[in-house]
């Protein structure tokens, strides 16, 4: 009989300390601290502090925008939006490539500041700015074909015409995991379909979102057609009001939480706008017994530590076939112990940074702790450092009455569960209310068809770790939102479809 520890766990040793304080070396036309509403950098009565998360310092004061600030950017997206729309969409596409190329100009200064008020590493941050530009790039290419439909009329007097044409004001309301990618994979589709924006980034990471208005303006994206309202978390909610409920608003895309998303959805249904939700994700990981484990590992790597666990397609549940389940953890520990290095993100060799805040750390220790509390083995790490850091956290024995498998994660935490047969796993994996993303491992072609037409989520990743791109529709299913973004899809969100009937016809 297999013993109930599948790895022994290794012995703790005392954490080194982690290297906290570097200065933020930025130019200062790129670091900015005031709103940007209609081509203008405009102060508030107040202003709120962005931390640095590996170290709980002070990188810069904010201007804290509120209810008066926002209504200001709705009135300069409308006004813009006559002229903006009337541009052709050659020339929206020429501004849009202009801004593609300043991102990747400016790449490295960009890749800074999102270490420095994300607390991701240096790499990963160079990646993010990579695939920020890459959406500019994309849309800039999706503006030109933005097609209408000619239909064959049933009566021979008239023709019938569909007409794509732009919805309109946009309010833009992002989260702090991707401070500059989730811009512009709204932004890039809204300004390609000819809608102008309001940009409401999340309150730990605003710098992202104003350095991108400095290289919007050095684009010559005209005045009011990108806004930028930075505020704290406690303005946030009236703010977020204001996006969501003013008349001149047409479309909402929110990229956050299941439950603050059903909020939005609420305050937008009495004006009863177009939306787009990128909400919670649970995303399950399934690693079949006739996988290559070296192949799913390296995968559960990618797919989990990425941002330290921060990203809503991060795999959250990990299903072990029986038959491999042993073999999967002990290669699993082994490349945690040699590739996992914890420390500020501007250190070289870090691999993974802090958690965002404190409250996302004592979330991931209290999954752990309830785990342990009903019978999961720590194999590695299970400890809560200084400050937001966690260690990588490899479990052992879990099941499914734990909190780590109930409810989204968003940290460093790996927890196994061991499964028999397809049906289980898919039982296991589709019982959740979200339906983001989901992966699985397996060599068995018919297997992989089967499992990845009944996984219950938008994007499915087979043999491979790493979904997202430009090119590719990235939404999900049941409660994990609504509209798709990215690919030659996400432009279809900011669009409206105009029927004209012309007819009188004498043919």
């Amino acid at each position: 009989m297999e013993a109930q520890n599948p790895v022994p766990p290794r012995p703790r040793a005392a954490s080194p300390p982690i290297a906290r304080s570097y200065s933020l070396d930025v130019p200062a036309e790129l670091l900015r601290t005031q709103g940007f509403i209609d081509g203008r950098w405009v102060s508030a009565a107040a202003s709120f502090p962005v931390l640095d998360p590996a170290s709980g310092q002070q990188l810069v004061e904010v201007a804290d925008c509120g209810r008066r600030e926002a209504r200001a950017a709705v009135g300069a997206a409308h006004a813009a939006f006559h002229a903006w729309k009337r541009h052709t969409a050659k020339e929206r596409s020429v501004l849009l490539r202009r801004w593609y190329e300043l991102l990747v100009q400016h790449s490295e200064d960009l890749a800074k500041l999102i270490t420095a008020e994300c607390g991701k590493p240096m790499k990963e941050s160079r990646s993010e700015i990579a695939y920020s530009a890459s959406f500019l790039e994309w849309f800039s290419e999706e503006a030109r074909r933005v097609y209408g439909d000619i239909v064959p009329s049933p009566l021979k007097d008239r023709k019938i015409l569909l007409l794509k044409q732009p919805v309109g004001v946009a309010s833009i309301i992002t989260p702090w995991n991707f401070p500059s990618a989730m811009i512009t994979r709204k932004v890039g589709a809204a300004l390609a379909a000819g809608c102008t924006v309001v940009v409401k980034p999340a309150e730990d990471t605003p710098l992202s979102a104003l350095a991108l208005a400095e290289l919007a303006t050095r684009a010559g994206i005209p005045a009011g057609v990108f806004n930028v309202v930075p505020c704290s978390r406690e303005r946030t909610p009236a703010v977020g009001e204001v996006l969501c409920t003013d008349p001149l608003v047409s479309k909402v895309s929110f990229t956050g939480s299941t439950a603050t998303g059903k909020i939005l959805l609420k305050h937008a249904a009495d004006t009863v706008k177009k939306v787009s939700m990128e909400l919670g994700g649970h995303a399950p990981f399934i690693v079949f017994d006739s996988a290559d484990v070296d192949k799913a590992v390296a995968g559960a790597m990618a797919s989990k530590f990425r941002n330290s666990g921060q990203t809503c397609v991060c795999s959250n549940r990990f299903l072990v076939q029986s038959g491999i389940y042993k073999r999967f953890i002990e290669r699993l520990a082994k490349v945690m112990d040699a590739e996992l290095r914890l420390g500020h993100g501007f250190e070289p060799t870090t691999t993974q940074g802090p958690l965002i805040n404190v409250r996302a750390a004592e979330k991931v220790e209290h999954q752990i702790a309830d785990a342990v509390a009903h019978g999961a083995t720590v194999v590695r790490g299970g400890q809560r450092l200084e400050g937001s850091f966690v260690q990588p956290t490899l479990l052992a024995n879990v099941t499914t009455e734990m909190l780590c498998t109930q409810e989204e994660t968003f940290g460093p935490l790996v927890p196994v569960l061991k499964f028999n047969t397809e049906e289980e796993a898919l039982a296991i994996a589709n019982a959740s209310h979200v339906g983001l993303a989901g992966y699985f491992f397996s060599q068995d072609v018919s297997q992989i068809w089967r499992v990845a037409e009944q996984l219950e989520v938008g994007m499915v990743g087979v043999n491979e770790g790493l979904l997202s791109t430009s090119e590719a529709a990235f939404g999900g299913m049941k409660q994990s939102g609504l509209g798709t973004e990215g690919s030659k899809y996400g432009i279809e969100e900011y669009l409206d479809i105009k029927y004209m009937c012309f007819g009188g016809l004498t043919l």
